[in-house]
């Protein structure tokens, strides 16, 4: 069976249209005009929520706190009118969930306490992870009622993890880093070892990923960050497989729940990663073809992407270009339009709502 008539398949089964454009398209569905949202489109671009990120404290305690965090989810959607919400929290909740320390440090980022060998697995422990994250969960029920409250019912709810190869890179180099290489090391030379590690994350992020349907979001998303960083073969084990596994949990519990999966510089991989991780729609970065990526990648699965993020900062008639290149090249097949990668902490709010009225209006 070709891959275009898998799509056909996922469409034809799933025809009943909703009144949520995100849904329709992860449905395999082509819309009229794409749902769009961005990547970190609730966050520090929006003078509301520097207002609100200095009133809670650490970044920590924004991302714990249910009522400043769902008001953070919220304020993008009522600026732009974008087609979904993402619950706003961070990939390194797991980590922190599980027992590590983690610590966001002003001008530096996420700090941990690195683990480098698989006898500093000891330290996590999954028992109290949904006690931990119960304030996240909580979050995503607020954000339900807002919706309700704020007549926004055409708004898809976003949850979303980490996926484990990038998590584990941070919990591992303690840090961000220029080429993980700590990681890297790890990976290669104690491979049993670091796929402790990674089964670890895996069985975490399922339950988490759970939770957070069970307490109401439609969709979920699996952010690899990292990767490009590697090679072919740990490439399939260390992101389509452990991917694989996470999605086989969440749709035995949640079998209609979407899952959209973003391996920023997978290149030509993206082709298997589409092919075999389970996922119902791939998320591009902007290195990915536009051509390629409508030719090989949107006749197996809807796509995302994948505007520039510095196109964005930039605004202008560059930028009306640009969004009006990713419709054209992409209109042909379901399809949700998104950046590249997360929105640059800069850019003004005035093009992102350029960008609003240009897809709007399309």
């Amino acid at each position: 069976m070709t891959s275009a008539m898998n799509l056909k398949m996922q469409s034809d089964n799933n025809s009943k249209k909703t009144d949520k454009k995100l849904l329709d398209v992860l449905q395999g569905q082509k819309t009229k005009t794409p749902p769009f949202w961005l990547m970190r489109q609730a966050g520090r671009y929006l003078p509301e929520y520097l207002e609100l990120r200095a009133e809670a404290g650490s970044f920590l305690d924004l991302v714990y706190n249910p009522e400043f965090a769902a008001e953070v989810t919220l304020q993008p959607i009522r600026r732009f009118g974008m087609d979904a919400a993402i619950l706003f929290s961070d990939i390194l909740v797991i980590p922190h969930a599980l027992g590590q320390h983690v610590e966001f440090v002003k001008g530096e980022g996420p700090k941990l306490n690195p683990l480098s060998s698989a006898e500093d697995l000891k330290i996590l422990e999954q028992d109290k992870i949904h006690e931990i994250l119960a304030p996240i969960y909580q979050t995503i029920k607020n954000i339900k009622s807002a919706f309700v409250h704020e007549n926004l019912g055409q708004t898809s709810l976003i949850g979303f993890a980490g996926s484990p190869w990038t998590v584990a890179c941070y919990m591992v180099e303690g840090s961000g880093s220029k080429d993980f290489a700590k990681t890297k090391n790890w990976a290669y030379s104690d491979p049993n070892g670091f796929d402790q590690l990674i089964d670890i994350l895996v069985q975490a992020t399922a339950s988490y990923l759970i939770h957070q349907i069970e307490a109401g979001a439609e969709v979920v998303k699996l952010f690899d960050s990292w990767a490009g960083i590697l090679d072919e073969a740990l490439f399939e084990r260390l992101v389509i497989v452990p991917t694989q596994k996470i999605i086989n949990l969440v749709k035995t519990e949640y079998p209609d729940v979407p899952v959209i999966a973003f391996a920023r510089g997978a290149g030509i991989q993206h082709l298997n990663y589409a092919r075999h991780s389970g996922a119902s729609a791939i998320a591009i970065d902007q290195m990915t073809p536009l051509v390629w990526a409508a030719e090989n990648i949107q006749p197996i699965l809807p796509v995302q992407g994948n505007l520039d993020p510095f196109c964005l900062l930039a605004g202008g008639d560059t930028l009306d270009r640009s969004i009006k290149n990713i419709l054209d090249v992409l209109q042909d097949g379901p399809f949700i339009f998104n950046l590249g990668h997360g929105i640059h902490k800069d850019t003004p709010p005035a093009h992102v709502e350029q960008l609003s009225r240009i897809i709007q209006n399309y």
